[in-house]
């Protein structure tokens, strides 16, 4: 409120949301009290009792329902407070972790376990981490939903089950590299989707294909090899076998299976961003968009009414969302 929103006005992001459909009380009714999707026969119904074509009132509808959707100005402020936290955290991380053995080492996580001491700056680390991905779950359901909605909760679930349980059991020395690994790349998505907002496209490509380049090497290369090789191998031949291992082990696979499906999303918007020169809008993109999403006044069915059209298209302007997700934002 006090930061980002002078920041975002000063680089001239855009205040206003959406554009609005005009007012209309038998849609409204319809929109508001039976679906928010009607289906052809429900259209076909509509345009006879309003003397409007289907594809006026589609248009409503599509424009009611990013009516709801909050302005750039908005996400740039959440991304931008994203962006706060991921870099002042993963700084954190990377000066805590550079002092310890095991970031060097990973069989020191399991020297002299499970009386390992708790050293207040781990357990900072750790209660901040926490306190964060909470809020992320909790506030994903007053957030917008979108396509992603079911795998993002899941990675939430997965993420603060794994942040406890490793917590409980004192598995907290290779916690803190998970932590840090994951951190690395949301600094960089949050980052291109600011750019994106500010409308600095080519900013914004950089920064997006850096952001595919950070995560794939860090999600698909550096996670299985340092990370699932420690607590797969190196931790069962330091301490055997007992229950924890195999819970611990079965959440951070989860993880990576998560890790490969993201991956394949940005993948396949870097190949676009590459072929076109630009980043397109991706699936996860919270704002329906049209070729004719300018036109406002419904066309009426009768003869003598004509509308000219002015084709816009979602996909470049600032109602585009990167990947998170993440993106995506942000995890």
């Amino acid at each position: 409120r006090f930061v980002a929103k002078p920041c975002a006005l000063g680089l001239k992001v855009q205040a206003n949301g959406p554009q609005k459909a005009q007012p209309n009380a038998i849609l409204e009714k319809v929109f508001t009290a039976i679906t928010k999707h009607p289906d052809e026969k429900r259209l076909e119904g509509l345009s006879k009792q309003l003397d409007w074509d289907v594809r006026s009132i589609q248009r409503w509808f599509r424009q009611r329902r990013n009516q709801e959707k909050p302005s750039t100005l908005t996400k740039f402020c959440e991304s931008m407070w994203r962006f706060t936290f991921y870099l002042y955290i993963f700084t954190y991380g990377v000066r805590f972790l550079k002092k310890t053995p095991w970031l060097w080492n990973t069989r020191q996580c399991w020297n002299g376990y499970p009386y390992q001491p708790l050293m207040p700056d781990l357990h900072y680390y750790y209660i901040v981490e926490l306190s964060f991905y909470w809020s992320l779950m909790f506030s994903q359901f007053i957030d917008i939903k979108r396509k992603d909605f079911g795998i993002m909760f899941t990675h939430h679930i997965v993420t603060v089950t794994l942040i406890t349980f490793s917590y409980v059991t004192n598995l907290t020395r290779v916690g803190t590299l998970t932590l840090c690994l994951h951190d690395a790349a949301d600094v960089v998505l949050e980052a291109a989707k600011m750019a994106n907002y500010c409308k600095c496209q080519k900013l914004s490509d950089l920064l997006f294909l850096t952001f595919a380049i950070v995560f794939i090497v860090s999600r698909l290369g550096i996670y299985p090899l340092w990370i699932l090789n420690t607590t797969l191998f190196e931790l069962y031949e330091a301490l055997g076998n007992f229950p924890a291992l195999w819970v611990f082990n079965m959440l951070l696979v989860i993880l990576q299976i998560l890790h490969c499906f993201w991956s394949y999303l940005i993948i396949k918007a870097a190949y676009k961003a590459i072929s076109k020169g630009k980043v397109t809008k991706d699936d996860r993109s919270d704002i329906e968009s049209s070729s004719d999403e300018e036109e406002t006044v419904p066309r009426s069915k009768t003869p003598n009414s004509t509308i000219t059209t002015n084709g816009t298209s979602g996909a470049n302007g600032t109602n585009g969302y990167l990947t998170g997700g993440t993106c995506s934002e942000e995890h």
